[in-house]
This record gives structure tokens, sequence and C-alpha cells, in this order.
């Protein structure tokens, strides 16, 4: 058994049950769109993968279906559920409450090396997207943004914004090729960046909502029109 999914916790507190580590595992997979919509989930595979019993990996899938990320049909498959456009917005308007919260009160806890790390992240996510890999270009957007939102000293605020990303982690595998994210001015990682360095919040909250009007604004183009096509070809069968 892998070691990693034993150890001990923080001083103080009880060691992390299994199904909890793998349920946190996959948790983070699909915040990073590291699983993609409709990807199925083997329960004998991951437990392999993650040197557990298949009990654990059962129970941390159940939780993920109960939250709107997983869903189960049994005795069929398992697999990431695929965002509709309606639930793509109605998480984004969510989002574009509570992520700029989290970027303001994080604000008073960044330091210049702090704002230059995200900065790299964002030199990283364009580099990515200049060299078509699409892979990495995901991994620093969501290092970039929960580089931010991790540093709010809001634990709850926090919780709730995974939970939301956990949905929609997996639909941003899209953006690329088909729904590459585009900007009116400068990206808005740079207005962001920006608004750091000036220790101005009212330009702050603002830059982040920006990203995800404009960054998301293709992706929503790419949804409407695969569903579509989808009622289309609906239609086409029943005729």
């Amino acid at each position: 058994m892998d070691e990693s999914l034993t150890g001990p916790g923080p001083e103080g507190e009880e060691p992390a049950s299994l199904s909890e580590v793998v349920y946190t595992t996959l948790r983070k997979s699909l915040m990073r769109a590291e699983l993609k919509p409709h990807e199925r989930l083997k329960v004998r595979d991951l437990a392999r993968q993650m040197g557990t019993s298949e009990t654990p990996v059962r129970e941390a899938l159940f939780q993920l279906a109960h939250e709107g990320a997983v869903e189960i049909r049994p005795r069929y498959y398992i697999r990431v559920r695929r965002l509709s456009l309606r639930e793509y917005v109605e998480i984004r308007d969510i989002r574009m409450s509570l992520e700029p919260m989290a970027a303001e009160r994080a604000l008073p806890h960044l330091g210049d090396a702090d704002i230059d790390r995200l900065a790299g992240h964002h030199r990283a996510l364009i580099d990515a997207e200049n060299a078509a890999n699409w892979r990495d270009a995901l991994t620093a957007n969501f290092d970039f943004h929960f580089g931010l939102y991790y540093r709010s000293g809001m634990p709850t605020l926090v919780d709730v914004l995974e939970g939301l990303w956990i949905r929609t982690g997996p639909i941003l595998n899209e953006l690329y090729p088909d729904a590459h994210p585009s900007y009116d001015g400068p990206h808005q990682h740079e207005s962001v960046l920006e608004a750091l360095r000036a220790r101005d919040s009212y330009k702050l909250r603002g830059a982040i909502r920006m990203d995800l009007i404009e960054g998301g604004r293709n992706l929503r183009r790419h949804l409407a029109r695969v569903e579509d096509e989808m009622a289309t070809a609906s239609g086409d069968k029943a005729r």
C-alpha cells in the first residue's frame, strides 16, 4: 500500500481515512482539469493506481457524485459529469460573486514575492498556450487562481470555491482548441496582477469578474453550439 495514503495528519489530528485521501486526490484532479467530461472512472483501476482497496474508492466516488462532479449509473458506468450550458453559466455567475471576494481578502496577505509567483503562473499559462500544450495551460490557470484564493484566510469560502471548481474543471478541457479564451484588451490575468501590485481592491475585484466573463465567452458559445447540434441530431433520429 502506498504509505502516502496513510501518513499522519497535522500534529494533534487523526490521520485521514483512506476514503478521505482518495476523495481529496480525485477532487484535486477534477479542479485542475486533469479529468475530462464523460471520462470513465473504473474503481479497480483507481484502487490500483492509489495503492488501496476498492472500498475507499467507491466511497469517494459516491461522495463526488453527491456533489455533482461524477455521475454513477449502476452496472453501466461511473464517469465525470459534463456540465450543460445552463449549469456552466449558473456556476460562473456564483463564481463572479465569490472569487472577487476571495481575491480581495487575499490582498493584505500577499507580498511582492507572492505576486511574482502568480505572475510566473501566468507566464507559464501563456507559454503553454503558445506551444499548444493544453494540459499545462489548464494547470497553470488553476495555479494562478487558487494561488490567490488560498491566501484569502477564509477556509469556508475556499471550500465552496473548490466545490464549484470540481464541477467546472473538467469542462475547461473544451476551451482548447475550439474555445480558446479571448480578451477585448490585455489578458485579464495581467489586470489582476496590476491591481495586486497597486494594492487596488476595487480594480482587483473587477479584473477577476472580467476574467470570468471574457475568458469563458468562447466556451459558452462552444457549449451552446454543441447543444444545438445534439438537439438537431436528436430531432433527425426522431423523424
